[in-house]
């Protein structure tokens, strides 16, 4: 079994519970900030939306200057899941066609010229991909509790879904 393919069962799964939050995220809460110093309840989730990009660009490029580049937006709560479907679809496409020699390839992120990292692309796969959505999705899933919206259960049972 390839190294894509091992980590293609792991991309489903983060997939479909990124799906079951971004599911909940409620439209009349889009400016909702839970802190003075917090991004809104619009920017977390559309930054959890567009995410799998990152996987796309990591998988078919062999670098990524951020300075000019362009990222997809979530502007408004009715692209969520219409933007997640497309990104996370053809994320799974450029994810399934990375080959083993090309995970151990070193892909590097600049910033203005200067490298931000430069590491195997499995591990900014890993790291930087998978890693990355997780982290913000969990902050999403307090952000969910926090305006008393019933957070979807991931890994098992979650407080508002014990069955």
């Amino acid at each position: 079994m390839s190294i894509a393919e091992m980590l293609l069962h792991e991309f489903d799964l983060e997939m479909a519970n990124t799906r079951k939050t971004l599911q909940r995220v409620p439209a009349d809460r889009w400016d909702w900030k839970p802190h003075l110093k917090s991004g809104s309840l619009g920017w977390l989730s559309g930054h959890v939306a567009t995410l799998p990009q990152f996987t796309t660009v990591t998988a078919s490029t062999s670098n990524l200057e951020i300075a000019g580049s362009r990222f997809p937006t979530a502007e408004k709560h009715a692209d969520l899941l219409p933007l997640f479907d497309q990104l996370s679809r053809e994320a799974r496409t450029n994810l399934a066609s990375v080959t083993d020699d090309q995970m151990r390839e070193v892909w590097t992120l600049t910033w203005n010229g200067r490298t931000i990292l430069s590491m195997p692309r499995y591990e900014v796969l890993r790291q930087s991909c998978f890693n990355h959505l997780v982290h913000h999705r969990a902050q999403l899933t307090m952000y969910l509790r926090a305006l008393d919206v019933p957070v979807p259960a991931l890994y098992g049972p979650s407080a508002d879904e014990q069955n």
